[in-house]
């Protein structure tokens, strides 16, 4: 006896959608939406349309948007890599740690609504963006207590920055990003044409203001971060050093 053919009428069972897609694929989606977007554009509507597929099978892998959430911040706060401390001074560890916290935040813009507007107990975040940030402050020869205030300090620092060059991308370097130096001319002359008597300031130090956005600006921060690091760990920063991944920027 013949099995009868559903109709084209008929809808395709969840459970047959499932393997049309993954939990990794599912995850790419959602981060790319909340780099791109935001966070409260990233519904499981939203996410569903992005995949072609529907809605209630995105329910088969995360039960909610809040699940779907931790699964961001773990595939993201999990990727965290940082280069072993072994042989490095205290001044070019942190510079170190410092830019690859950045370049995280840079590179997927959700972690920094992620940190901003929850918390998380996913062990595979906490591993990434805590555990190993810490034991490479103490790896560098950081006292245990100290090792956490440079942590806060130091993620407190990135986080903030990367927030608020989010939507100034004059601040990019425009050797690296095509059209980064027509919107910081722009913005120069912004300005410069504010009323002079109201603003004297803000127009004499125009060419300033829009690096505050910049790998500089970031820069200057790190190095006056660092230098407190150390002089609470009884240092002195060596005079002129900088770290290679700074050098050139601007």
């Amino acid at each position: 006896m013949r099995k009868a053919v559903p109709s084209k009428t008929t809808p395709t069972p969840a459970s047959r959608l499932v393997g049309k897609i993954s939990r990794d694929r599912v995850l790419e989606a959602a981060i790319r939406i909340g780099d791109e977007d935001s966070l409260s554009a990233l519904t499981m509507r939203r996410l569903a349309s992005e995949l072609g597929v529907g809605t209630m099978t995105l329910y088969s892998y995360f039960r909610n948007k809040n699940e779907l959430l931790d699964g961001v911040a773990d595939a993201i706060l999990g990727s965290l890599a940082l280069p072993s401390m072994n042989g490095r001074d205290i001044q070019s560890g942190v510079r170190l740690i410092g830019h690859s916290l950045r370049n995280m935040m840079r590179e997927h813009p959700t972690v920094v609504r992620l940190f901003s507007s929850r918390t998380t107990r996913s062990e595979r975040a906490m591993q990434g963006s805590y555990e190993q940030v810490l034991q490479a402050f103490i790896d560098l020869g950081l006292e245990e207590t100290l090792a956490v205030r440079a942590y806060g300090i130091l993620l407190a620092y990135t986080l903030g920055f990367s927030a608020y060059e989010l939507p100034r991308p004059w601040g990019r370097n425009p050797n690296e990003t095509e059209g980064a130096g027509e919107l910081r001319r722009q913005r120069r002359l912004f300005y410069e044409a504010l009323p002079k008597a109201e603003f004297p300031a803000m127009v004499a130090l125009s060419d300033v203001l829009v690096t505050l956005p910049s790998d500089q600006q970031f820069d200057w921060g790190l190095d006056v971060i660092v230098a407190g690091i150390l002089a609470q760990h009884g240092l002195a920063p060596a005079a002129g050093e900088r770290n290679e991944a700074a050098a050139g920027r601007g």
